[in-house]
């Protein structure tokens, strides 16, 4: 199983549109095989100073995946392109981690 936590900077106010599009997208990416969990998260609130906040651009990608064969069939679908064409210009930075369990 691979974990993937990708984090996701929108250009000034730009993350609900971004989050719109992500949402519209994540039943298919969820139909996908060997697709375990795919969802966005964004700053809980009123935990204190144990957090350190991402801020109102950013939010986190959250994935688990069967295999890296799934992993690669998922960046390369067609519904992933036209989600990237759709977000490109909304997006500030963009930080990818793929991770094993330890």
């Amino acid at each position: 199983m691979l974990h993937v936590i990708a984090i996701i900077t929108a250009k000034p106010g730009m993350r609900d549109g971004i989050l719109t599009a992500f949402r519209a997208n994540r039943p298919t990416v969820l139909a996908e095989h060997g697709c375990i969990e795919y969802g966005p998260a964004t700053d809980a609130d009123g935990v204190g100073g144990i957090q350190t906040k991402l801020g109102p651009d950013t939010f986190v990608v959250i994935e688990k995946w069967e295999s890296a064969d799934a992993l690669k069939a998922h960046a390369a679908s067609p519904h992933m392109a036209a989600y990237a064409a759709k977000t490109r210009e909304m997006i500030a930075s963009r930080v990818v981690h793929v991770l094993s369990p330890a």
